[in-house]
């Protein structure tokens, strides 16, 4: 009986050979779950590289909006004191 568990147990062993974790596994496992690792700590690094230059833009896209606005209205009150010393010029110039 002993000698028919053993050759049953070897030919088990051929036929359906037991996989084990062994060094070469683990150490694959290790490596790819830090590269797993690091390309997310890399991909979060980067989004929030682009939020915050996202943010920088609309800061300086509401300042030039509101320079752009300035702008128009001190072109207005040139326009405004222009005309006004056109129409004083010809004033000055029927006195005379």
């Amino acid at each position: 009986m002993n000698d028919k568990n053993e050759l049953l147990d070897e030919i088990s062993d051929i036929v359906a050979p037991k996989k084990g974790l062994d060094g070469k596994y683990l150490l694959f496992t290790y490596i790819f779950v830090s590269f797993v690792v690091a390309l997310s700590f890399f991909k979060i690094y980067v989004h929030q590289q682009i939020y915050y230059e996202s943010r920088k833009i609309a800061k300086l896209r509401a300042q030039r909006d509101l320079l752009k606005e300035e702008n128009r209205v001190i072109s207005a009150s040139v326009e405004a004191i222009k005309f006004k010393n056109q129409i004083a010029d010809t004033l000055f110039d029927e006195e005379e």
